[in-house]
């Protein structure tokens, strides 16, 4: 049986090729780079068929003008519906009542688990986050609610600790200094690429919503946006040394550009990469040219089993 990890960065497109303005191409990348063949994530090397992975470049504007944004985004991606086509505009970050209720219905998530499929949103969140959306000061973005709509747990602080989750910081040092978790364990980004591993074997699906791409590109700084990238490609290192690649896809995907150009104020409109390695990656990628195609191409992919 095939199993498929996603890896999901928020907020990266294809940008030029410079790296004084685009920290993708600054940024030293030998996992990434790697597997693509000495080539790089930027929008000069087209569409790329290595020896070990693909990589597509994926319309994010689907026929709306504007510039792409997060909610309409990932409802493409997880629901295979033009979200931002019916809504009539791009919408974000968090998904309104109209695009709640798209999330509510069959997504990547809810199609697979009522296929009998094990399921793993992987994301990690602090006691805090549940305690703002229990008081409705929080809305959860369009993953989270699509997961919890499929029946998904969110996980937990103690799901982190026992090495069972992950974190967007992928070391787990903001949860020591900023949210009230003195004790959770330290890991390299390596490390927590081999967590992810570890969860992959145990699961047809597992989904990592990692928004700190789009975090970097909002703040514009060429340096922490670098480190974020780097940080990222170590921790793409850990999983794809511990994941069996024989029989799982890795798919790396993006809802919209933002981090690759750091002259512009907000979203780019530029395509965004879909990355795929391992099992079923040329049939994937061939499958793929915009965001609405990812999710019956990773169904695809586990269902040809």
């Amino acid at each position: 049986m095939t199993k498929v990890a996603i890896v999901f960065l928020d907020g990266v497109g294809l940008g030029e090729d410079d790296p004084l303005v685009n920290p993708v191409a600054a940024a030293r990348l030998p996992v990434l780079t790697g597997a693509l063949g000495g080539r790089r994530l930027v929008a000069g090397s087209g569409r790329i068929d290595a020896p070990r992975a693909s990589m597509v470049p994926t319309d994010a504007g689907l026929g709306v003008k504007g510039r792409p944004q997060s909610a309409t985004g990932q409802t493409a991606l997880l629901t295979g519906r033009n979200a931002p086509l019916i809504l009539g505009e791009h919408f974000g970050p968090r998904p309104n009542a109209a695009l709640r209720a798209m999330l509510e219905g069959p997504t990547l998530f809810t199609r697979l688990v009522a296929e009998g499929r094990t399921v793993a949103f992987v994301n990690a969140y602090p006691q805090g986050y549940f305690d703002a959306v229990a008081r409705g000061k929080r809305l959860h973005g369009a993953i989270p609610q699509a997961a919890q709509a499929a029946g998904l747990r969110l996980r937990t602080a103690g799901d982190l600790a026992a090495g069972q989750a992950l974190s967007v910081d992928l070391t787990n040092a903001a949860w020591r200094s900023a949210m009230g978790y003195p004790d959770m364990p330290l890991w390299t980004p390596w490390e927590a690429g081999q967590v992810l591993a570890r969860l992959s074997a145990v699961h047809d699906l597992v989904f990592f919503d990692n928004w700190a791409t789009d975090v970097a590109g909002h703040g514009g700084k060429l340096a922490e946006s670098v480190r974020v990238l780097e940080e990222i490609d170590a921790f793409l290192g850990g999983l794809l040394a511990a994941v069996d690649l024989e029989n799982t896809l890795v798919a790396i995907i993006s809802d919209h550009g933002n981090i690759e150009d750091l002259r512009a104020k907000g979203h780019t409109e530029n395509l965004v990469p879909t990355m795929l390695i391992g099992a079923g990656r040329q049939r994937a990628a061939d499958a793929i040219t915009d965001l609405t195609h990812v999710m019956p191409a990773v169904l695809d992919v586990i269902r040809d089993a």
